[in-house]
């Protein structure tokens, strides 16, 4: 949480349609078996929508897909072991992350962008009036 300020995370599990965010604290620890799902900053006091589940559901249903068409093409290499097979993991995983994260930054940028004006100087002529000295 301190390394993404402008995000805020959520446990799966306690995000309910109509219901508002229950967002961690940053002190708080994230416990094995349980999903997290990271929301921008400005979304903490709003309700959770249909598109957020929506969201959540495509990316738990493609991940189970995606472990179900591997599931048959497994194949152990006496030259792999466990230990290079976890870090591959926990770099795409680390990568998968970086690329949301990235995503919602540029349409958090873009956003901004669209909604500052665009001050242009007002340039007027300056008259003076003649000032008298005594």
């Amino acid at each position: 949480m301190f390394e993404s300020p402008n995000f805020f995370l959520a446990n799966a599990k306690s995000l309910q349609i109509g219901c508002r965010f229950s967002a961690l604290n940053a002190d708080e620890y994230l416990q094995m078996g349980n999903v997290y799902v990271m929301f921008p900053m400005k979304r903490l006091n709003s309700l959770v929508t249909a598109s957020d589940m929506g969201g959540l559901f495509l990316a738990a249903k493609s991940a189970a897909c995606r472990k179900r068409a591997s599931f048959g093409l497994t194949r152990i290499s006496p030259e792999c072991n466990n230990e290079d097979a976890e870090e591959s993991k926990m770099e795409s995983t680390k990568l998968n992350v970086d690329e949301v994260l990235e995503e919602y930054a540029a349409a958090e940028m873009q956003k901004r962008r669209l909604v500052s004006r665009s001050k242009k100087p007002l340039l007027e002529t300056i008259i003076e009036e003649p000032s008298f000295s005594r």
